[in-house]
């Protein structure tokens, strides 16, 4: 068993150390840590509202998959997420 001695290191000065490093990586957490939101789905009719087109062009941008799909039995959902990110910025 190892033995850490530490010397001119009053007890105080020991736990205000630790508990600066631990409230620094705390910071530091909070800082990256994303928390996750639940996936939003989105049906044919509300990407045509939210994108301001016609139901058709919502199928063309499907079939050409500027836009992607998913289904279950015969609904079809978007991900709101891939949705807004597949508007992309001109360049004028």
């Amino acid at each position: 068993m190892k033995q850490i001695q530490f010397i001119s290191v009053t007890p105080e000065q020991l736990q205000n150390a630790i508990i600066k490093s631990v409230n620094e990586q705390l910071e530091q957490l909070k800082k990256e840590f994303q928390p996750k939101e639940p996936t939003e789905y989105l049906t044919r009719n509300e990407v045509k509202e939210l994108l301001n087109v016609d139901l058709s062009t919502v199928h063309n941008w499907t079939k050409r998959k500027k836009l992607r799909a998913y289904g279950i039995g015969n609904r079809v959902y978007y991900k709101r997420h891939e949705v807004e990110q597949s508007i992309k910025p001109l360049n004028l």
